[in-house]
């Protein structure tokens, strides 16, 4: 089995650097085999939300698993509409309910939707409760962590963003590393609009370690420092993204990887998304 690297976030949680994301895995079968083979092939960290309507399944599937509660980390988030309507702590013990569980390990603020500092006060009293062992936001752009600061005493552990080699989102990541947050990356493989791992660049630096292209853009981004989530239903798929931890890669084949970004995102702006 695999021994994964894990990082120590700003208060003093270790999270797991590869963990597997459940982003339109279907509830039901799909989504507790998903994480039950994830588990079972030494994955350590799974990463949910409220809006991908899998949780129960995520709780099943730990539950078939049978790793004990201590020993792997769990991610889900508040979602916008909760957000607007001022029910973040409601919707956080809702969302421990349909996993079954009594903490997890982080929370996050899923969009900077209208309503978000009230929800971070939210987060910051279930943080203090021990029911979420650190909290955090996803899709923050520098000013909302700017806001963010200058009312709270708690820095979020970390902010989850996209990120692949085609959207690296380097300068956001280097700000936030400034202010002792770690990132993690959501469609790290370039998502499923893209054609990331057909790339001609990644499958030549495959070939010459072996690896697929997938397992090479893991790769990168466990040597930036980055948590990396990639989402597979297939079991095979699911244990080849795991096997990246007894490989480097050559400063050169970073930058070559680095060399792809355009600069796009393949997802919703967080300056101007509509949901």
């Amino acid at each position: 089995m695999a021994i994964q690297s894990t990082i120590m976030l700003n208060n003093g949680t270790v999270i797991p650097q590869v963990g597997l994301g459940v982003f339109q895995t279907p509830d039901g079968d799909t989504t507790v085999n998903a994480v039950q083979t994830a588990l079972e092939n030494g994955y350590r960290h799974i990463d949910t939300a409220m809006i991908y309507h899998n949780e129960a399944s995520v709780g099943e599937g730990i539950r078939r698993a049978g790793v004990p509660r201590s020993d792997f980390f769990l991610t889900t988030k508040l979602w916008n509409d909760d957000i607007r309507a001022r029910r973040g702590k409601d919707a956080f013990q809702e969302s421990l309910d349909r996993l079954g569980v009594d903490y997890v390990d982080l929370y996050l603020i899923h969009w900077p939707a209208d309503g978000w500092q009230q929800a971070w006060d939210d987060l910051q009293e279930i943080y203090a409760s021990g029911r979420a062992k650190a909290i955090g936001v996803s899709n923050f752009q520098k000013h909302h962590i700017d806001e963010l600061l200058t009312h709270s005493d708690v820095v979020p552990a970390v902010d989850q963003v996209e990120s692949s080699p085609q959207f690296t989102n380097q300068e956001l990541i280097g700000q936030l590393r400034a202010k002792g947050i770690h990132t993690e990356a959501w469609s790290p493989l370039g998502g499923t609009g893209g054609n990331l791992l057909s790339n001609p660049v990644l499958a030549g630096i495959g070939a010459k370690y072996g690896r697929s292209a997938a397992q090479v853009v893991i790769r990168w981004h466990i040597q930036r420092g980055i948590v990396v989530l990639p989402k597979s239903t297939h079991a095979e798929r699911i244990k080849q993204n795991f096997e990246v931890f007894d490989f480097n890669l050559s400063v050169d084949d970073m930058t070559a990887i680095s060399a792809i970004n355009t600069g796009k995102r393949n997802g919703a702006d967080p300056d101007n998304f509509n949901f």
